[in-house]
């Protein structure tokens, strides 16, 4: 007979994907401040519909449940705060502006170096929170074992 671990009090899971999100934020805060390095490009996707996503109409109509936009070439005015970004993109030679809390992104993609982080939905009825990134880099290492796995650790360095 096997027990099964007891419903934890702390949400760990909640803890977790928030630290991720941060890891985005932190990403486009510094593409925001010096631009994408080299062949680096986001595929960024969200929910239309999640609490303080702002788009066109058409694109919502186009888009009802999820979206995947691209920073790469040609965006402008990447603003980044703490509950998320807003950025310029084209759609059909249409510039758009969007507004996308750190709430609504689903996953995030870095080709250029095979990165990618994907995160579970926060329910319809929940605020975007503010996302901080941890105060110190954190501590990431491959795993030995030869594969894409890799170990964060978030805590302060002494």
């Amino acid at each position: 007979m096997s027990e099964s671990p007891p419903d934890s009090l702390i949400p760990y899971d909640e803890i977790v994907q928030d630290a991720l999100r941060a890891v985005v934020g932190r990403v486009l805060g510094q593409v925001e401040k010096d631009g994408l390095p080299g062949s680096h490009h986001f595929y960024i996707t969200f929910k239309t519909h999640a609490p303080g996503v702002d788009i066109p109409r058409h694109l919502t109509e186009r888009y009802p449940d999820e979206m995947t936009i691209v920073i790469q070439n040609r965006y402008w005015d990447l603003h980044v705060s703490a509950t998320g970004f807003e950025v310029g993109l084209s759609f059909n030679q249409v510039g758009s502006k969007l507004v996308i809390p750190f709430a609504a992104i689903t996953a995030f993609q870095d080709p250029a170096v095979d990165f990618a982080l994907h995160f579970s939905a926060q329910a319809d009825n929940q605020e975007p929170e503010e996302i901080h990134a941890p105060e110190n880099d954190p501590v990431v290492k491959p795993a030995e074992d030869g594969s894409n796995v890799v170990s964060v650790d978030f805590t302060r360095k002494r």
